[in-house]
């Protein structure tokens, strides 16, 4: 019934009244509403609580249906809520020879007749009619011309509204009216003639009409009963119910007794009840209202919980490195308009990204893929997926930047003079190392070589940027503090000449500097004085041969040389912490676990060792493979290593155990990368995606080529460099399906480059160097024993850009300085004696700034002529620095 105090009221359908003479004449009658009395208001205070259903939203089946009274009436009972719309929007009916006129049609024609008004014509027209006449409703219009006139009778007075007459009992219902007791309002009459139709009153009421008269006292009466009794009646009543009138009740019921008990409950009960839930529930609640997604989507533990429960929690700080990072990127966007609901936890942030990294990779079979030239013919020695964009470098000398989403060359960085074979990003910044023996930093929104560092003397061979981080440092009384290092970001440099350099990364806007001549061709980079330079922190010497790898992260460096040994340095105080022995013969690849407090190192002796970097012992030794282990790679849960044997390990890095052997390809790995899900690996003309948990192959990516060279993924984008006999080309695949547009990537090394925390406080104006003095640390020899255990952290998987050309002699011919070499494509039995030209990159959350650096470097057997720097120095004997012939 009506909650707005308006009163309901029945719509009587038009009589129809037919009269055959010659012709047939219909003639429609309607009628104004009949009012029904209103509904009391509640006895009790109007409270939504006690009252629930008050002011609940009733179906339209309960406040429009249709009814019928005895004589074949019909009519629409309208609640008051919407009756004047109803009554607006009714349609109008037709038949056969007839239809109903609209009243902006004839106004006289379509006027409506109250129900008073039609009873009392009843009455007269009862007057001249006979009993045994058809029955039916005098026409409005016409039936006076065709009677002739007579005499008015006088009848008895009409009242407001009857629901009786001669045809239907006195009805007990009071008059909505309030008039007075029903009386017969059929006058008397003198018999008519015969053959005028008989009128009929136009309703009989019945059980129906009676019931909605007497609604108002009856619920007067139900009112007034405890509410024990009222429970009794309403059970009776249901009790007595049909299905379909249950059905209608249950759909007012439910959602008006609903209770949001999310919004109810303290936080920590309803965070406890939400983690029984699983994901596509909890998608699906946080649909329902804005407070459901408020709750559920910053709700940490849930998240955190939910990625325990589905295995995907990784620990290592990886799912702090990411948090960290989500919220920085909101510092720094700034957004004008706060969001209209809170955003949510970086873990929710986490777990969506996680779970359509797990799902995508592997159920989408057609990711969408885009392939564009790249470089010409040349290698491409380094690639990096870096905000949006496709960073590669050649051994032709050039630096491209390219859109991955339509594969247009965005910026050209020219500048080098030999093969760029080290890469690091951070932001808008580029630092690159090449065989030229420079170190160049980029502005990758310009494009301009902005500063130029000379000072090595030979191929930079490796680089990585080290971000400031907090750590925590253990001092002599076993006090632990957390402190940030560095105190602002830092390039790392390892060269051929044995030795690595420490600068500081120039911020925009820094002075520009280039060292005396750079802009020259003539003039030597390795005749830099050094100390002319403002950016140019420490010279770390020691290694007896070229460095080939390095590491770093906090203040803690690690590299590896051709000497066959790993160092652990401290770069803030350039003091060598460790010198690891125990390889046997070259050292191509590092990683560092700072989770673990540990490094790993792979040489060419075929194994794997992971060093303790408390002590310098060696906790693991890794065996398995039979040639060189040219690329390493760490995440938070895996170890992975690969070879030149044509296989890939994954090992535990925490026991050192063997978890999986990869073995489908058959020549030397030449890239790979990985993640907790997957492994990407290329060799002898395939890409292959391997499932790191069970150690199958998923797919292979690319087949029918020369050489797969480099392959970098991050998030939904896959990016692989290869040859295909008509040149290098770059494959794009985006795994991304409709509605994922906010898949956020995880880094491969865990270091983030929106997590830049204290700016301010990273670059102050004091010298980061002149605070290395409260540590001081000497160097102690570890036992150089072979057998020693060792153990893994994570690592950038390095290229080597020499040849290995008798796997069966263990021997290693280096051959960038040589003069120009060719290999024809046919020489087979020569492809698989090129080992890892791999990718140098950071793979776990706990590379120090090397995951900054992702650097990767040359992949794969070329087996088409490869541009090699002309020069008269050799990788063990660097040029000798010639102080007189520096030029200023």
């Amino acid at each position: 019934m009506a909650s707005n105090g308006q009163r309901p009221f029945l719509v009587l359908a038009p009589s129809v009244n037919t009269t055959t003479v010659v012709t047939t004449t219909t003639t429609t009658t309607t009628y104004a509403p009949i009012q029904l009395p209103p509904l009391p208001a509640p006895s009790s205070p109007k409270d939504t609580k006690n009252y629930p259903l008050l002011k609940a939203n009733l179906p339209k089946s309960l406040r429009q249906f249709p009814l019928v009274f005895p004589n074949g009436t019909r009519a629409t009972f309208r609640d008051a809520e919407d009756g004047e719309e109803m009554q607006e929007d009714q349609s109008y009916v037709g038949g056969n020879g007839w239809r109903m006129l609209r009243r902006d049609e004839d106004a006289e024609a379509s006027r409506s007749v109250g129900l008073s008004e039609a009873i009392e014509r009843f009455g007269r027209k009862r007057s001249y009619v006979s009993d045994n006449m058809m029955e039916g409703v005098e026409m409005t219009n016409d039936f006076g011309a065709s009677t002739p006139p007579r005499k008015k009778p006088r009848g008895a007075p009409v009242p407001l509204i009857s629901t009786v007459n001669a045809a239907a009992p006195p009805s007990p219902l009071p008059s909505p009216h309030g008039s007075p007791p029903p009386e017969s309002i059929l006058p008397s009459a003198p018999p008519s003639s015969v053959g005028s139709p008989q009128a009929q009153a136009p309703i009989q009421p019945d059980l129906s009409l009676t019931t909605l008269l007497t609604l108002p006292s009856l619920l007067s009466h139900f009112a007034a009963l405890p509410p024990s009794l009222q429970s009794h009646v309403l059970l009776t009543f249901l009790r007595h119910s049909p299905l379909s009138v249950l059905r209608t009740l249950h759909s007012v019921l439910t959602p008006t007794l609903a209770r949001d008990f999310l919004t109810q409950l303290p936080p920590e009960l309803v965070s406890h009840i939400l983690s029984f839930l699983p994901f596509p529930t909890l998608a699906r609640a946080s649909r329902v209202s804005k407070a459901w997604r408020a709750t559920i989507d910053s709700d940490p533990v849930l998240w955190r919980d939910l990625l325990k429960n589905t295995k995907i929690w990784f620990g290592g700080d990886s799912e702090r490195a990411f948090a960290r990072a989500v919220i920085a990127r909101r510092r720094q966007s700034q957004m004008p308009v706060p969001p209209s609901l809170p955003l949510p936890h970086p873990y929710k942030i986490l777990f969506k990204s996680r779970h359509l990294t797990r799902t995508r990779w592997i159920k989408n079979d057609n990711p969408k893929r885009l392939t564009f030239p790249a470089h010409g013919n040349s290698v491409v020695t380094c690639l990096i997926f870096s905000h949006d964009r496709i960073i590669s470098a050649s051994d032709d000398h050039s630096i491209h930047v390219y859109s991955p989403k339509t594969g247009q060359l965005i910026r050209a960085l020219d500048g080098h003079e030999g093969g760029v074979w080290a890469l690091a990003a951070t932001q808008n910044t580029l630092v690159s190392g090449s065989t030229d023996r420079t170190v160049r930093i980029w502005d990758l929104g310009t494009g301009r070589c902005t500063h130029v560092f000379g000072g090595h003397t030979s191929t930079v061979r490796c680089l990585a940027i080290v971000k400031p981080e907090w750590l925590d440092v253990e001092d002599e009384d076993g006090v632990i503090t957390r402190e940030k290092w560095p105190k602002q970001p830092l390039i790392v440099t390892g060269s051929r000449d044995h030795s690595l350099r420490v600068w500081q990364l120039p911020r925009p806007g820094d002075d520009e500097y280039r060292y005396y001549g750079a802009d020259e061709t003539e003039v030597d980079p390795a005749d830099e004085d050094v100390e002319d330079n403002p950016y140019h922190k420490l010279h770390l010497e020691g290694h007896d041969h070229a460095v080939r790898a390095l590491a770093a992260r906090g203040r803690t460096l690690v590299s590896g040389s051709y000497d066959c040994t790993v160092r652990i340095w401290d770069i803030i105080t350039g003091k060598c912490r460790w010198v690891l022995q125990g390889h046997t013969q070259r050292v191509y690849s590092v990683v560092l676990d700072m989770a673990r407090n540990q490094a790993c190192s792979g040489s060419m002796d075929g194994t794997v060792r992971i060093w303790n970097l408390q002590n310098g012992q060696c906790r693991h030794l890794l065996m398995g493979h039979t040639s060189l282990v040219g690329l390493l790679g760490l995440s938070p849960s895996h170890l992975v290593s690969a070879a030149a044997d044509s296989t890939l390990r994954v090992w535990d890095p925490e026991t050192g155990e063997l978890q999986h052997t990869l073995a489908a390809h058959t020549g030397a790995i030449t890239c790979f990368q990985h993640d907790e899900f997957k492994v990407l690996s290329g060799s002898d003309g395939t890409l292959k995606m391997w499932n790191i948990r069970d150690g199958s192959v998923v797919r292979d990516l690319l087949t029918g080529i020369t050489g797969v060279w480099q392959v970098v993924f991050e998030g939904r984008w896959c990016v692989a460099a290869s040859n295909s006999g008509d040149g290098t080309v770059l494959d794009v695949w985006d795994f991304a399906e409709q509605g994922d547009d906010d898949w956020v990537g995880e880094q491969p090394g865990g270091i983030y480059d929106d997590n830049s925390e204290d700016e301010d406080e990273e670059h102050a104006d004091t010298d980061m160097m002149d605070q290395d003095g409260e540590i001081e640390i000497e160097l102690s020899e570890p036992d150089g024993d072979e057998e020693d255990e060792l153990r893994v952290p994570e690592e950038f998987e390095d290229a080597d850009e020499e040849d290995h050309r008798s796997e069966v002699s263990n021997q290693l011919m280096d051959t960038e300085d040589a003069p120009l070499v060719s290999r024809r494509s046919g020489a087979t039995s020569r492809a698989s004696s090129l080992h890892s030209r791999g990718s140098v990159r950071a793979s776990s959350s706990t590379l120090m700034a090397a995951s900054a650096s992702r650097i990767r470097n040359r992949a794969g057997p070329s087996l088409h002529a490869r541009h090699l720097p002309v020069n008269d120095e050799t990788p063990t004997r660097p040029r000798t620095r010639n102080v007189g012939s520096r030029r200023r």
